[in-house]
């Protein structure tokens, strides 16, 4: 089964949508369909992330033209002042980049794009501007597919991210001795609706 047909609603329901034109110019890359979510959504206000998904103009036109060619859009990017959680950023960030598959670029523009996500306050897909968990586990499968490998318990993915660093820096938060006893096993396994 194809990527698009795990991810894709009804396509009559799509029809006329920034989503269904988006799709109309893509590339045939693995990340179309992930990106044509997100901007669409971000377009329409759904999600946390700002205009250009949390990249620069540059990056955010480069990967427009890498997976939707001859697609245009007006998007307004702006500075983005002096972020408080800049050092959460970069960690959150470089546990990325150091999981990327290295197969395209769209990869580093997946990871600083999940970063910016991450800050939000939501279940990440719905902060990135998915349509469903599914569509989450396939991006960080294809663009990360060392660290969704390590998630074998099915965590949620902002909470897996984030044990992953605090293993990484061996800090323990959490005072179960494991993930199965966890008084709070709901919180970080339960469906995320």
């Amino acid at each position: 089964m194809q990527a698009s047909a795990l991810l894709s609603q009804d396509p009559a329901a799509q029809a006329g949508s920034l989503y269904a034109e988006l799709m109309a110019h893509a590339a045939g890359l693995p990340n179309d369909e992930l990106f044509a979510q997100m901007i669409s959504n971000q377009i329409d206000g759904v999600g946390a992330l700002p205009p250009g998904l949390g990249l620069n103009e540059k990056e955010f036109f480069a990967l427009l033209s890498a997976h939707f060619p001859g697609m245009h859009l007006h998007v307004i990017i702006t500075n983005v002042s002096a972020d408080p959680r800049a050092p959460e950023r970069d960690d959150v960030l470089g546990l990325l980049l150091e999981h990327c598959a290295n197969r395209n670029m769209s990869e580093q523009w997946m990871a600083e794009i999940v970063t910016t996500a991450c800050m939000a306050n939501d279940h990440l897909w719905q902060d990135l501007g998915l349509w469903s968990r599914k569509s989450l586990s396939l991006l960080m499968m294809q663009n990360f597919p060392a660290l969704a490998a390590k998630n074998v318990h099915d965590m949620k993915w902002k909470k897996f991210l984030y044990k992953q660093l605090c293993e990484k820096e061996d800090i323990r938060i959490c005072r179960a001795p494991s993930c199965a006893v966890c008084a709070d096993y709901d919180k970080c396994f339960g469906p995320e609706d």
